[in-house]
């Protein structure tokens, strides 16, 4: 036998043996990943752990996080997002963010562009802390917001703020791809210093004949456009935008500006949207009743309307949570008893032992969560 296939028996062996259930026996109380992390802090048989490589602080609200994945990643298709978790004074928090590189990125890194809610937790974080050698966890790519195959002939990209990341992930596949079709990417941003991605637009706008950048800036009047989102900015970006395929992503006003034109127009079919906002209530909350008793952490409080997530955290209570819209079923939790609302429909659910998102759920009456 070769040396070379010596160390390749060698190494299936040992992976074997981690795996099995002898080794996880012997290495109670702590698990085989514990101990194996310690010699490589990616390995895992089954968690996505990425190393961050590389972090840009590309505006002043905003960081850019290169990761290398382990070998459990399967990849992504552009506009999609993953769960990223990190620890922060001893809790696990976990966010969902777009990747913004080309889903065909040859050393298959993943490119997370942060922008920093100043009222949020993780993202000041990561501002503040976040250094090359960190090891993170992600989960596999989620979400439907994605180019379908066969590519449109016309697409129109359109953000806002940080919606710019799976917008510019799909820009970067597209043009890496040699895409003959057409593009146009109207993106809206405080003043020209806020467009994260600016030089690079830039370059690209320059490099591709069939792609045009459009820039449009809500207190600066140096952009291609001035102003909010209106019938007039679709017409002055693509006056053919009836042909194209949409895709959106960016803060509720741009979202809902958007949508209502699209559906003025009869053009809802071809609008494609993610969303990363908190949601708009649809039920009043002034006639709460009830209370609402946390099970597991043996914690009761009087029902004040609120989703389920935000009356734990007012109880003090530290619950998981990712997107807070519904999308990433981080907060799961089940329902022990109770009749319950989702406030984007209004759907009423008085099933008990089921499972709820905390996140888009408010109490009737009394209810009990396993949380």
């Amino acid at each position: 036998m070769t040396l070379t296939a010596q160390k390749l028996t060698s190494s299936k062996l040992a992976r074997r043996f981690l795996n099995s259930s002898f080794a996880a026996a012997i290495a109670t109380p702590h698990g085989v990943d514990r101990y194996v992390e310690m010699i490589d802090p990616l390995w895992s048989g089954t968690e996505i752990r990425a190393e961050v490589t590389d972090v840009e602080r590309k505006t002043a609200d905003s960081v850019t996080l290169t990761l290398r994945p382990n070998n459990l990643w399967t990849g992504f298709k552009a506009g999609q997002f993953v769960k990223l978790s990190v620890e922060i004074d001893g809790i696990r928090r976990t966010r969902c963010y777009s990747p913004a590189n080309s889903q065909f990125r040859r050393d298959g890194h993943l490119e997370l562009t942060i922008k920093v809610d100043p009222d949020g937790l993780v993202s000041p974080w990561l501002l503040a802390n976040a250094k090359p050698g960190m090891v993170m966890q992600v989960s596999q790519a989620q979400g439907e917001f994605h180019i379908p195959l066969p590519h449109p002939r016309s697409i129109l990209l359109i953000s806002g703020g940080s919606g710019i990341t799976p917008v510019m992930s799909m820009l970067r596949t597209l043009t890496e791809r040699a895409y003959i079709g057409k593009v146009t990417f109207l993106h809206y941003a405080f003043t020209e210093d806020d467009v994260i991605y600016r030089d690079e637009l830039a370059e690209i706008e320059a490099k591709y004949e069939g792609v045009r950048i459009i820039r449009a800036y809500t207190n600066a009047d140096n952009g291609d456009l001035q102003g909010f989102f209106s019938k007039e900015h679709l017409v002055a970006a693509d006056r053919h935008y009836a042909e194209a395929e949409t895709f959106l992503c960016g803060p509720m006003p741009l979202m809902d500006g958007v949508r209502a034109v699209f559906e003025a127009e009869g053009l809802s079919d071809r609008l494609h949207l993610e969303q990363f906002a908190a949601p708009t209530r649809t039920v009043p909350t002034e006639d709460a009743t009830g209370s609402l008793t946390f099970s597991v952490s043996e914690a009761k409080v009087e029902n004040n309307g609120q989703t389920i997530l935000e009356q734990a955290e007012s109880a003090g209570l530290n619950p998981e949570y990712g997107c807070r819209i519904g999308i990433c079923f981080t907060c799961v939790k089940t329902k022990d008893s109770g009749t319950t609302r989702n406030v984007l429909t209004g759907e009423i659910d008085s099933d008990n032992d089921v499972n709820i998102k905390p996140c888009i759920t408010a109490p009737c009456g009394d209810v009990s969560i396993a949380l």
